[in-house]
């Protein structure tokens, strides 16, 4: 009767509600946000809600400068925050190899100014050829660097109180959970239906912490209102493997920093025969780190003995492409001497800096002399390949010795041979028929002021040109063991072989070649390698070791059935969790175990 007249009192106060727009299970001081707007106010001005009037509405509070900093903070520490620059980096990144860079590729930089005159200063005011110590790369590092440390340490805080924690109490209703199922406890049909009840659902729980325990879940046990369950999760390694990655990120991000600031890498040509010793005044050109210090350079030679280039000879498609390269060089440091072979993509390892094979080519050996025959002028002069088939150029400067000083601009062709138009070109990279044609500049130098100038360019601005061009005068053509006239009574050149004792036709050694190497420092390269390891065993973690909670609790029936109940949740997606909850079940209550009709069990599990 109480029941009937309580839902005849709220049937009423729904209809007073729809007619007053108050709703009477709601306090009045209620306000939905629409207080004060039009059409929403009810009788005697009351908004629809049953709030007072506008006069109620929320007003957000003012942020100082303290609550904006801490907003600014929250958002740099953020995860997406951390991913954005992330790939902000990675996009950074991309311009360093579009361009060449000053710290690996000096002379790539000297030429793309001279082949871009008006687009190399705009990208040389963004820092384009210094991509990784520019000022917005450092930028992106640094933030990226703050972001992770914000974002690691209160997560690293927060899983060690999880670690700590217990296991969450079992939920009452289990049936509501997506991954459930039941067993019943088999038991023995002449006991008495109540006397055993309690010590069987005991046992079974027991039973199933152990076998829980077991497959790796931390466990608790409860009981409530006399309902015995146990309370397992395990998964932790999920999160453990994600903060794994996130460290070794930082890092990484540290071991390239200490390791640029600390380390160097320098380029040394050299020719065949010639030898490089590890000083800083021996390289062609150094970058240093911040805090290099060259006293602590280890002083090895390093001898460039033979350089072997092998060609493609037999397919017709593809003559003449490279197939290897190896450069034979003899260490000679503290240690002792050893022989040791240097690759393109194998490089040679010695006293704590990593030498690479980055290019090769040749280095014809040109002799000038005075007109008395005194030698003023004798090197071999690396000259730089234009094509695959190692069309090369290279500059001579004689400063002394001669009446006036002279330049020569070269062009050496291994396997020369006249295009159409006259010109020459070369048609295989090997010394088949190898050509060297010289342009005679006379003039100033323009080395006796102390300015630096580049040795494979030649300023002709100030000079006047004997040979070639305009001048009606060939251009000096020699081949190796050849010498000719210099123009004017200046004196002579020579071409000079590099094997007098070979046969006339035989030019396969007539010149040296020369290899470009790379010596490279970097004291945090095991560092780095160990965070990539970690960061990649962090990602398999995260990524394949499920989160789940498990619930196993045993109700005993008033009729001294004893049903034992089965659930699991998992923390993201894991489509397995139905299919572990039923195999726990067959391994714990068996296979045979009978799944009874719950009359308990809602239809709709999921409401």
């Amino acid at each position: 009767m109480v029941s009937s007249r309580r839902s005849e009192a709220e049937r009423a106060d729904a209809a007073s509600a729809r007619d007053t727009g108050v709703d009477p299970l709601r306090p009045a001081d209620y306000d939905d946000g629409t207080a004060g707007t039009a059409g929403t106010e009810g009788v005697g001005g009351a908004s629809a809600a049953g709030s007072p009037g506008p006069e109620s509405s929320v007003t957000a509070p003012k942020l100082g400068p303290l609550e904006w900093l801490r907003f600014a903070w929250r958002q740099l520490t953020s995860m997406r925050t951390a991913l954005l620059l992330l790939l902000l980096l990675a996009i950074a990144a991309v311009p360093g190899s579009l361009v060449p860079q000053r710290s690996s590729d000096p002379n790539g930089v000297v030429q793309y100014f001279a082949d871009n005159p008006d687009l190399a200063p705009v990208l040389d005011s963004f820092q384009m050829f210094d991509v990784y110590t520019s000022v917005w790369f450092s930028a992106i590092y640094l933030l990226l660097f703050v972001s992770l440390i914000g974002c690691i340490i209160p997560r690293t805080k927060h899983h060690l109180e999880a670690l700590r924690a217990r296991p969450p109490r079992t939920p009452v209703r289990l049936a509501r959970l997506s991954a459930y199922t039941e067993r019943e406890l088999e038991r023995d049909a002449d006991a008495d239906a109540h006397a055993d009840a309690d010590a069987a659902a005991e046992a079974a729980i027991a039973g199933a912490a152990a076998d829980l325990r077991k497959a790796g879940y931390r466990v608790e046990r409860y009981d409530q209102r006399g309902t015995p369950s146990v309370s397992a999760e395990r998964g932790y390694l999920r999160e453990t493997g994600n903060l794994v990655f996130h460290t070794a990120l930082l890092g990484v991000l540290v071991a390239v920093a200490i390791g640029g600031g600390f380390g160097f890498n320098g380029q040394r040509v050299i020719v065949e025969g010639q030898s490089f010793v590890n000083t800083l005044a021996a390289y062609d050109s150094f970058n240093p780190g911040r805090f290099f210090d060259d006293g602590r350079l280890t002083p090895y030679r390093l001898t460039l003995d033979e350089l072997d280039a092998v060609y493609e000879t037999e397919n017709a498609d593809a003559l003449g492409q490279p197939i290897d390269f190896t450069a034979h060089v003899t260490i000679d440091g503290p240690d002792g001497s050893s022989d040791r072979d240097v690759k393109v993509n194998e490089p040679l390892y010695e006293y704590g800096t990593d030498v690479y094979l980055l290019g090769n080519g040749y280095a014809p050996t040109i002799t000038v002399r005075d007109p008395d025959g005194e030698v003023v002028f004798t090197d071999s002069v690396p000259f730089l390949p234009q094509d695959a088939n190692l069309t090369s150029i290279g500059v001579i400067k004689v400063p002394d010795g001669l009446d006036e000083q002279i330049g020569m601009v070269g062009f050496f062709y291994p396997t020369q041979s006249t295009l159409s138009t006259g010109a020459y070109t070369s048609t295989y990279p090997d010394l088949v028929y190898p050509v060297l044609t010289l342009n005679v500049y006379s003039g100033d130098l323009g080395i006796d002021d102390g300015t630096p100038r580049s040795v494979y360019q030649l300023d002709t601005s100030g000079m006047e040109q004997l040979t070639g061009g305009q001048t009606g005068v060939d251009s000096v053509e020699l081949m190796p063991g050849e010498s000719t006239e210099l123009p004017n009574g200046l004196g002579t050149v020579e071409f000079e072989t590099a094997s007098p004792d070979a046969a006339g036709d035989d030019f396969s050694q007539s010149v040296p070649r020369f290899a470009s190497f790379d010596v490279h420092h970097d004291p945090s390269q095991i560092w780095v390698l160990v965070f990539a390891l970690l960061i990649l065993g962090g990602l398999l973690l995260s990524l394949f070791v499920p989160r789940r909670r498990m619930w196993v609790k045993a109700v005993t029936r008033p009729d001294g059935r004893v049903v034992l109940e089965y659930a699991g949740l998992a923390r993201g997606d894991d489509p397995g969790l139905e299919r572990a909850v039923e195999e726990f079940a067959d391994r714990h209550a068996g296979p045979a175990a009978a799944a009874p009709d719950d009359p308990r069990r809602p239809e709709n599990p999921s409401t």
